[in-house]
């Protein structure tokens, strides 16, 4: 028995489907906020990808079921990294994540809570973000960010279900799969001083993003100027203490 395929209407793919619902930004510091983790956490994904085979969503669409209208089978998270997945398709940049056609699901995916966080907790079927992460996204990790609490919840897949994971002596969350710890970092970025969320390595060192390393870069290049006048001067009162004992310092 032979079965016709012309019957069949192929998936979508990242290319047919909406990238943007014409919503914006909730607020000032969304933006900013997924840069900060995007920029300082690339150097641990490039060393852990040497090929770049990696992608990092911010604020896009992962797609899981097909619907009218298509972003019903959408969820957006605010940042999301998916490892083993190239970071453009066919030459073109990815305008959404579509999971039929990647399979692969994400990392970590982490909310930036913009309400009162019921909407990232929802766990009605077939509605509700934490229900549709749990049960059929399935990122390993999912984090759920409240800056008006200077707080970060982080739960992790466990026989199919979520579990709140505890902090570790030093009130971060690690990530082991990526050498990392998640936190709450209280400071100044972007010309705002607020509790943001931010990456360590293992060892509790903050990973910095790209102004912070310049900066870390100058104030080690001004150490070392300093240590060389520093040197500089001893060897000139050296040679003077030489001369006045009747010694030629060259020789």
């Amino acid at each position: 028995m032979t079965i016709s395929t012309e019957s069949f209407t192929p998936l979508p793919d990242h290319t047919q489907l909406p990238c943007e619902d014409g919503t914006f930004v909730k607020n000032f510091q969304e933006h900013p906020q997924s840069i900060l983790l995007t920029d300082s956490i690339r150097p641990i994904l490039d060393a852990k990808h040497p090929n770049r085979d990696y992608c990092i969503g911010q604020d896009s669409g992962i797609y899981w079921r097909i619907t009218d209208p298509p972003q019903k089978g959408a969820e957006a998270p605010d940042w999301f990294y998916v490892p083993n997945v190239p970071p453009s398709l066919d030459g073109q940049p990815r305008r959404s994540y579509v999971l039929w056609q990647e399979i692969i699901p994400p990392q970590i995916v982490i909310e930036f809570v913009s309400g009162n966080g019921s909407e990232e907790r929802d766990q009605t079927p077939w509605e509700g973000k934490f229900w549709v992460y749990e049960t059929v996204i399935r990122p390993a990790y999912y984090a759920i960010y409240e800056v008006q609490k200077a707080s970060v919840e982080v739960y992790k897949i466990n026989g199919g279900h979520y579990e709140l994971i505890p902090a570790n002596e030093r009130g971060h969350f690690p990530i082991p799969e990526l050498g990392v710890e998640l936190g709450i970092w209280s400071g100044l970025y972007g010309n705002l001083d607020l509790p943001w969320l931010r990456w360590w390595d293992s060892q509790g060192n903050l990973l910095l993003y790209g102004h912070e390393q310049a900066e870390e870069e100058r104030q080690r290049a001004e150490q070392e100027h300093q240590r060389a006048q520093q040197e500089h001067q001893r060897a000139e009162r050296l040679a003077a203490r030489l001369r006045e004992l009747g010694i030629d310092p060259e020789e």
